[in-house]
């Protein structure tokens, strides 16, 4: 390679080094309290609220997962799992959209790189876009293509991180919360699920970064601010919720990998609600889009893109119009994409504080018999690998 060419690898390199460094500490927070939620609750409890598709139902599947898994993948094997045991289709949807969309991580880091308005816009639309697609589904999906969805369910084609899926690493133990949870079982659970929610999401993350660190050094922003119609505010508006979904799809970055690139995008002139609906199409990315097809046909599978699509794009106009009436729109282009040398911030202190409890967790897994958990991560859907006992 010539000095130029590795100079410009180094400098890709260099951002998505920073943008890591920035946010290390918020994602072992994040994945930390998803461990100690998904320890105490019992999968068993999920099913049994799920079985409708009523207002009330939809918003506890949207909060049962906003406090489970972020990895996109995992999130969509497991809905279908909760769908194959009884839980309404929408409400195994809602479920799926909260588990990646409505996380404590993706809103620590969305506020780390991009401002905390698009952690509130992520909390407002998420719950708009659930909203949009259960009434999407009253009026388009009828009950002979949930059915068949069923049928095709009911086969146990395996899509991606199936074990992981279906693994139930909830404390078996009774008594009160913290009882359970202060246990020995419960730090082995939490540990393990700590490591697990780690390993499901890493392969994302570092291509999330890699790719963000690329864009970021090497396709210069009058390219991004002709594409997103910047210089043009109200075609802006109306473009970047179209066109921010079409970027997700094409990326194939999901979970909270996307995250980094969503900052170099609204570096470049996405607009606010682009932004919101290019984080919600982690969803339909082409990958999943094949999964879906596996697990509930075709037909399904492209009721789910319509309609997720619409979806987010009313999400995002809605957060637009919603955020630019209240003037809570940023004003400046200044996501955290730039270099960043390392130096005795506040940044420094909780990576160190919050790595040495990643590697006490970590200790733990391993200490406690975890590793053998890491050959199911993929495994079959019908092998229920997470019915081990601590």
């Amino acid at each position: 390679m010539t000095s130029k060419a590795l100079a410009a690898l180094g400098h890709a390199l260099a951002l998505a080094g920073s943008m890591t460094w920035e946010i290390t500490w918020a994602l072992i927070l994040g994945f930390l309290l998803s461990a100690v939620v998904q320890a105490v609750v019992r999968r068993s409890t999920i099913v049994s609220l799920m079985g409708d598709d009523r207002p009330r139902t939809l918003a506890v599947a949207a909060g049962l997962g906003a406090a489970s898994s972020s990895c996109s993948y995992a999130s969509v094997a497991l809905a279908r799992s909760l769908f194959r045991k009884g839980a309404d289709f929408t409400a195994a949807m809602a479920f799926e959209i909260g588990s990646t969309n409505l996380v404590v991580e993706l809103g620590i880091i969305l506020a780390l790189l991009m401002g905390w308005q698009f952690t509130a816009a992520e909390f407002v639309g998420g719950p708009i876009m659930i909203v949009v697609l259960a009434v999407l589904f009253r009026l388009f999906v009828r009950s002979r293509l949930v059915d068949a969805a069923r049928a095709q369910a009911e086969r146990g084609l395996a899509g991606s991180m199936e074990g992981h899926a279906a693994m139930d690493m909830s404390i078996k133990r009774d008594g009160s919360f913290a009882q359970r949870l202060c246990s020995a079982e419960g730090f082995t659970s939490v540990s393990h699920v700590f490591v697990m929610e780690w390993l499901a999401i890493l392969r994302d993350l570092v291509l999330g970064l890699l790719i963000a660190g690329a864009i970021a050094a090497w396709v210069p922003e009058s390219f991004w601010q002709g594409f997103f119609l910047a210089n043009h505010p109200g075609a802006a508006a109306l473009w970047g919720p179209i066109v921010g979904p079409v970027v997700a799809i094409v990326s194939f970055v999901c979970s909270i990998g996307n995250v980094p690139l969503a900052a170099v995008l609204w570096n470049g002139g996405i607009s606010f609600g682009g932004v919101v609906a290019f984080i919600f199409a982690d969803l339909i990315i082409l990958p999943i889009l094949n999964i879906y097809r596996k697990y509930y046909g075709t037909r399904m599978m492209l009721t789910i893109l319509a309609t997720f699509y619409l979806a987010m794009v009313v999400a995002g106009y809605s957060v637009e119009l919603l955020f630019g009436a209240t003037n809570l729109i940023p004003h400046q282009r200044n996501a955290t994409v730039m270099e960043a040398a390392v130096s005795w911030n506040y940044t420094t202190w909780l990576n160190i504080v919050f790595l040495a409890i990643a590697a006490v967790l970590v200790a733990r897994f391993v200490t406690s018999g975890g590793l053998p958990m890491l050959r199911m991560m993929g495994g079959s859907p019908e092998s229920e690998p997470g019915d081990h006992h601590h």
